[in-house]
């Protein structure tokens, strides 16, 4: 197998399971979470805006543990020429992915012209992505919605993934919904719309060649079993940020590695805790990431109490975690009994 070969089927493995970008959320903290979670999962940044990636703070912005990749940053946008630079500045950083967002339905999103205002633009977003396909070596990919309000016509929305997979796209995430641009707050858009997870599946069936991920509505092992043979991936939202033990259990099926414990799992995480520490940082900004690890057991209340309680306290420390570990594992040892 050459290098290129190899290179194309470690990127096709990880589409398998992925983390999607979440605003507010999938910061480098809470990627290093998941990745001791999903040794083999992909996972995205928070959406940044080209312009943000070629003006602003790029350490703040960009900045990311090596043990995160592979990672995809998400742009925001609609100029070509600065998308273009921007996925030139996300290669020279070391991303392994550029993934273009045409799926947020936001005001602030919609006012500048980006998110999922562009699926009524097929041709601004070809081009976009020609220009950043053109300017990079690492793949270049699309994260869309359905349609946009009314939109229900499947063919129209699988021209637009045609045009970009003719633009150079080399990968294309369905977020299996509308976007309702009035009316609908971002959490409602992710609610609301009816899921169409059929259109998905059309979309790959008739296309074959062209790799396509499924995200939306996805929040138990089952829901993502039954999605096998049927798209080449599934993308984990909010399922995988409330309940990140389910991440784990995934990655571990996917991949046929042994299911660790939350506690050894957590245990993990601390050196990475210790050195934020250290850096003079507080706790709070990565326990917000771990509240739900013991979703659904017993315990569980208690864990999210005692680090949302003392985390962000001066001096919280690790100590912290291990005080949440014993009450939790106590109250479980309990409910067993």
């Amino acid at each position: 197998m050459t290098q290129q070969a190899a290179a194309a089927s470690r990127y096709a493995e990880s589409l398998r399971l992925s983390v999607a970008p979440m605003m507010d959320w999938t910061d480098r903290h809470c990627r290093v979470f998941h990745r001791l979670l999903a040794p083999t999962a992909r996972l995205y940044t928070e959406m940044v805006h080209a312009n943000a990636v070629i003006h602003g703070d790029r350490e703040r912005l960009l900045g990311f543990d090596p043990v995160e990749q592979p990672l995809a940053l998400q742009l925001g946008g609609s100029e070509p020429t600065l998308l273009a630079q921007a996925a030139r500045i996300a290669q020279d950083w070391g991303y392994d992915e550029v993934n273009l967002n045409c799926g947020c339905p936001s005001d602030r999103v919609q006012a500048g012209r980006f998110g999922a205002c562009l699926m009524r633009e097929p041709a601004l977003v070809a081009d976009c992505v020609a220009a950043m396909v053109a300017a990079v070596d690492i793949p270049v990919t699309v994260k869309c919605r359905l349609g946009v309000d009314e939109d229900n016509d499947y063919e129209v929305f699988a021209s637009f993934v045609d045009r970009q997979a003719e633009a150079g796209a080399g990968m294309v995430v369905v977020h299996a919904r509308n976007a309702w641009l009035k009316g609908l707050s971002p959490k409602e858009n992710r609610e609301v719309p009816p899921l169409r997870h059929d259109w998905a599946y059309r979309l790959k069936q008739e296309r074959p060649a062209l790799p396509v991920v499924l995200n939306g509505g996805l929040a138990s092992v089952e829901a993502v079993q039954a999605q096998d043979g049927k798209v080449d991936g599934v993308m984990l939202g909010r399922a995988a940020y409330h309940d990140p033990y389910l991440l784990h259990r995934l990655d571990t099926l996917q991949a046929g590695s042994p299911l660790q414990s939350r506690q050894d799992l957590l245990r993990a995480l601390r050196p990475y805790v210790e050195a934020h520490l250290a850096s003079g940082a507080a706790l709070k900004h990565i326990t917000r990431h771990i509240l739900g690890l013991f979703h659904g057991q017993p315990g569980g209340r208690a864990f999210r109490q005692i680090l949302s309680e003392g985390a962000h306290r001066p001096g919280a420390d690790w100590a912290l975690l291990e005080q949440a570990l014993v009450v939790t594992v106590r109250e479980g040892d309990r409910a067993a009994a």
